[in-house]
């Protein structure tokens, strides 16, 4: 399912934690909007976003140092979150997995709703 939602106009967040997380976006585009929000809070977080870098947040996929291992697995909720950082529109496949790599560290990780795969990374 393709989850998108414009910038320009961001929902508002729901109190209750079954519509924000358990819902059919599956908590993206809470994540999406509190990135957002975190855009505002935390200018120099966003400015690493903006530049490509793949920031420790709260959920799994930030990288803040170099790794030995190939690949890292983090969670489509992560990318959600970064684009919002960046004052992106929504836009996150949850059938796809995508990979980025960090441009500060080189280190590439995957995204993915996967949760064996998130599971068996750790």
């Amino acid at each position: 399912m393709i989850v998108t939602h414009s910038a320009l106009n961001p929902p508002p967040i729901s109190e209750d934690y079954a519509v924000r997380m358990e819902g059919p976006d599956k908590g993206l585009i809470n994540a999406w909007v509190t990135g957002l929000a975190k855009r505002m809070d935390a200018p120099e977080l966003a400015a690493k976003a903006t530049a490509g870098e793949l920031p420790v947040l709260p959920f799994r996929g930030g990288v803040d140092t170099t790794i030995k291992t190939k690949t890292k697995v983090g969670h489509l909720l992560y990318v959600a979150m970064w684009q919002g950082l960046r004052g992106e529109d929504l836009h996150v496949d949850t059938d796809m997995e995508l990979s980025m790599t960090c441009t500060r560290t080189g280190v590439p990780v995957l995204y993915t709703m996967d949760f064996e795969k998130l599971r068996n990374s750790a």
